[in-house]
């Protein structure tokens, strides 16, 4: 009676984990599916980064204190 009673509870435990692994599986999902936008929208980025640069190419680059000193003000109008 003991080890009938035992087994019970062992498929109890059993069916209680195959039904929060279902839950886990879902999370797994959703999570790759963000990952996978959050993938994408760096793609994105990337490729519009690209096209900037290939905009920017013949402009000539400033002295990092002369763009740093040039930029500040941007970021004071910005509230930033």
């Amino acid at each position: 009676m003991a080890i009938q009673k035992r087994s019970s509870e062992v498929w109890e435990l059993l069916g209680a984990v195959k039904t929060e692994f279902g839950k886990f599986g879902e999370i797994l999902e959703k999570t790759k599916k963000k990952l996978q936008e959050a993938s994408n929208t760096i793609d994105t980025a990337a490729s519009k980064s690209r096209t900037i640069e290939r905009k920017l190419k013949g402009v000539e680059s400033l002295p990092p204190s002369d763009a740093m000193t040039l930029i500040e003000p941007l970021d004071a109008v910005g509230g930033e």
